[in-house]
């Protein structure tokens, strides 16, 4: 331990860092040269290429020609995401089952569609 200060230490684990961080940025730019629909085989093996080749520099015009898009393309992914996961949910749950269909029922009553009579007749045939 003596022969390794702790400023060296420190150093080393910067360098650590700022290296696990770029091969993070590394993976995240070459999955959206992937996931985007916009650029063709052509384009996306160009910047494919560059990245691989040129790592760093690749990165850096990668994030600084494409970043706003990028971003844009990660929250259109994140919101079908979560688009299907509602879905999902209300599929799984059966739609709200009979308590969405006395909303409706009632929503129908309220616009004139139903007239008192058939309203009381429809939510018994519910609730039975």
């Amino acid at each position: 331990m003596d022969d390794y200060p702790l400023l060296n230490l420190f150093w080393t684990m910067l360098w650590f860092f700022l290296w696990v961080v770029w091969l993070f940025l590394l993976f995240k730019v070459i999955s959206d040269i992937f996931r985007d629909h916009s650029l063709h085989g052509w384009g996306k093996a160009g910047w494919l290429v560059l990245v691989i080749v040129l790592p760093y520099i690749g990165v850096l015009i990668y994030v600084i020609v494409r970043g706003k898009s990028m971003s844009g393309r990660e929250i259109a992914a994140a919101q079908e995401r979560e688009a299907a996961f509602k879905s999902y949910i209300r599929e799984s749950a059966g739609g709200g089952g009979s308590a969405s269909e006395l909303t409706k029922l009632a929503e129908l009553k309220e616009k004139g569609a139903l007239t008192d009579e058939e309203f009381q007749k429809a939510k018994q045939r519910l609730l039975s």
